[in-house]
C-alpha cells in the first residue's frame, strides 16, 4: 500500500512534494489528473491522500466524494481557492483538513506525521473480543490465537479499519491481490467464507462480517 498518494496538476509542486516526503521516508506514488489518482488509489490503495481541486477532467471535489464512497483514508484538500464556499464543499465531500495555497511545508510535514503517529503507529487493532496485532500479523479472539493465512489477515484487517462502512468486491480484490493478479474475483468470496468460519459464532448468519447483496461486504 502506499503512504501517501499526492494529486496535484502542477509539475514543479508535484516533485516538490515527492521529493520531500520520500526523503522523509513516506512510500509516495503521483497523479497529475483525477483520473489517475483514482486509478492509483483502485489499484494500490493509500494511507493518505494530499489533493488539489483544480485538476484537469475529473476535479478534486469528484475524486474525493468517489473515494469517500468505499473509503475513510485521510485526506487533505490543498487548494489555492480560498473562497468559504469552497472550503465548505471540500469538507461537505468528505475532506479531513483544507488546507490553503501558499502552505507552510513545515506545517504541512507535521500535520501528515500527526495523522500517521495517531492512526497507524498502534500495533494492535481491537474490534470487541478480536485482536489483530499489525506487525506481528496475528489474530486472536477473545484470547485464543487463531490460524489465519496473509490473505485472510490482510482481508479481515482491511474490513476491521474500515468497519460500518460497505466495500466493493472489486475493491477488496484490487487492494489485497492487485488489479493486475491472475486470480479471479470470486477469491474474495471464498476468503470472505474462510473469515466467518473461523470469526463467527455461526457462519451462515454472520454478527461481523455481512454482506451487502450487489455490492460487497462490510464488518459490523
Amino acid at each position: 500500500m502506499i503512504d501517501v498518494l499526492i494529486v496535484e496538476d502542477n509539475s514543479d509542486i508535484l516533485s516538490l512534494l515527492c521529493d520531500l516526503l520520500r526523503a522523509e521516508g513516506y512510500t509516495v506514488s503521483c497523479a497529475e489528473s483525477g483520473e489517475k489518482a483514482l486509478e492509483l488509489f483502485e489499484k494500490y490503495g493509500s494511507r493518505l491522500i494530499l489533493l488539489d481541486i483544480m485538476l484537469p477532467g475529473i476535479d478534486g471535489f469528484a475524486v474525493c466524494e468517489r473515494i469517500r464512497r468505499q473509503s475513510d483514508v485521510p485526506i487533505f484538500i490543498l487548494s489555492a481557492r480560498t473562497e468559504k464556499n469552497d472550503k465548505l464543499n471540500g469538507l461537505i465531500t468528505g475532506a479531513d483538513d483544507y488546507i490553503e495555497k501558499p502552505y507552510d511545508i513545515d506545517l504541512l510535514t507535521a500535520k501528515i506525521a500527526g495523522v500517521f503517529k495517531r492512526r497507524y503507529s498502534l500495533d494492535e487493532f481491537k474490534c470487541g473480543d478480536l485482536v489483530l496485532n499489525r506487525s506481528e500479523r496475528t489474530v486472536s479472539l477473545a484470547g485464543k490465537p487463531l490460524d489465519m493465512t496473509a490473505k485472510e489477515f490482510e482481508l479481515l484487517l482491511l474490513l476491521c479499519e474500515n468497519q460500518g462502512k460497505t466495500l466493493t468486491k472489486e475493491y477488496l480484490f484490487s487492494y489485497i491481490w492487485g488489479s493486475d493478479s491472475e486470480t479471479e474475483l470470486q477469491t474474495v468470496t471464498v476468503h470472505i467464507k474462510r473469515l466467518r468460519e473461523k470469526i463467527e459464532r455461526d457462519p451462515k448468519s454472520p454478527e461481523h462480517i455481512q454482506t451487502v447483496w450487489g455490492v460487497g461486504y462490510k464488518f459490523v
